[in-house]
């Protein structure tokens, strides 16, 4: 049960969060006349000429409960009128709000972490799409795999040891050998967090033995070694923390996509005048934060038993078109054009991925 109420809680979170950053929280009622509360300036109005805040602040229980179902439910009503724009016109909202229709719309950045705090709380509700079956099931298959390869081992190991079998083929047999502790190795390493055949995976070379990452060098950088091998065995001590601090990262990091895709996006629309990083910073925040939504909406789809088919199909299809239009109309593309630019920044984009895997990775080894 705690679970779930912190899962709530962090999306109220988020949509708070969101609405603050948003200038959503300053909802009230009352008379104008005085000064702001806020900066002083003299009230002329229901609302504060120099800064926007309402003439009228409230100070009650009933007020927080307001506010708090408001951010959440509503986001001032700017949600709702972004949300059809973002998912049917992308490149139209995109446009419009660097054109300067900034009050009609949530900001990108406010949208950008209300999504991430909704993926987050939600997951925690129905569990990560990225988490692996882990029960009796698992165990059971794990380990009649082992039974299989310590059988495979011995049989190997005996026709080694057979002074009929011919030198050329106890080659290939001892290949083969290697091969399968290898593979009981990384069974091993799942069971007890230990290999069970030091020799495995070990080659000779002028006389010296290169060993694995967990018991010799890796990059040959001290510091990145320790690193390295400190990650590797907790991760095979507890391989489910380390998959969830991994998410973790990818949560609390999850802001380095954009910065990350402003210069690849800069590229992909060389020869386009007018536009500059903040305009790619928008175009580029407004299209995570529908990614983001999109990836959370197949997510729970798939978790109540939709089709797998249609599930892929929207995964593959949906992106790519939403990009297009996207590109087409906030930056003027014609069709070739902006059908090349895509296809271009298709590419970019597994890179940018690439890039912020490394980032997680590092940071776990780090952490």
């Amino acid at each position: 049960m705690s679970g779930e109420l912190e899962a709530a809680g962090t999306a109220i979170e988020g949509a708070l969060l969101g609405a603050a950053i948003d200038n959503a929280g300053n909802a009230g009622s009352g008379a104008a006349g005085g000064a702001c509360l806020n900066c002083g300036a003299q009230l002329s109005g229901p609302y504060c000429v120099q800064c926007g805040q309402h003439a009228h602040v409230h100070r009650t229980l009933a007020a927080i409960w307001h506010d708090i179902l408001h951010s959440v439910l509503h986001f001032d009503g700017k949600f709702w009128r972004t949300l059809p724009l973002l998912a049917l016109r992308p490149g139209e909202l995109t446009r419009r709000y660097i054109a300067g229709e900034r009050a009609k719309f949530v900001s990108p950045m406010a949208l950008f972490l209300f999504s991430i705090f909704l993926m987050f709380a939600v997951f925690s509700f129905i569990g990560s799409p990225f988490s692996g079956p882990n029960g009796p099931d698992l165990q059971r298959d794990i380990a009649q795999q082992a039974t299989q390869l310590d059988k495979d081992i011995a049989v190997t190991q005996n026709q080694i040891a057979d002074p009929e079998v011919p030198a050329a083929a106890k080659i290939g047999l001892k290949a083969k050998l290697n091969d399968l502790k290898g593979e009981r190795n990384g069974i091993a390493l799942i069971q007890t967090g230990k290999v069970k055949y030091r020799d495995a995976d070990s080659v000779a070379r002028d006389g010296n033995i290169s060993v694995s990452a967990l018991n010799g060098p890796v990059t040959g950088i001290k510091w990145l070694d320790d690193g390295v091998r400190n990650a590797a065995e907790k991760t095979v001590a507890n391989p489910s923390l380390a998959l969830y601090k991994l998410q973790s990262n990818g949560y609390k990091f999850a802001w380095l996509l954009i910065p990350l895709s402003l210069p690849f996006l800069w590229l992909a629309t060389l020869g386009v005048r007018g536009h500059r990083f903040y305009d790619h910073a928008v175009f580029a925040t407004y299209s995570i934060s529908f990614m983001s939504l999109l990836f959370l909406t197949v997510a729970i789809l798939a978790k109540i038993g939709l089709s797998e088919g249609w599930l892929v199909l929207a995964f593959f299809v949906i992106p790519p078109l939403h990009l297009y239009k996207q590109l087409r109309h906030a930056y003027g593309f014609g069709r070739p054009s902006a059908v090349l630019r895509l296809m271009i920044l298709s590419l970019f984009i597994w890179m940018v991925l690439a890039l912020f895997a490394s980032i997680l990775l590092f940071l776990g080894i780090l952490g």
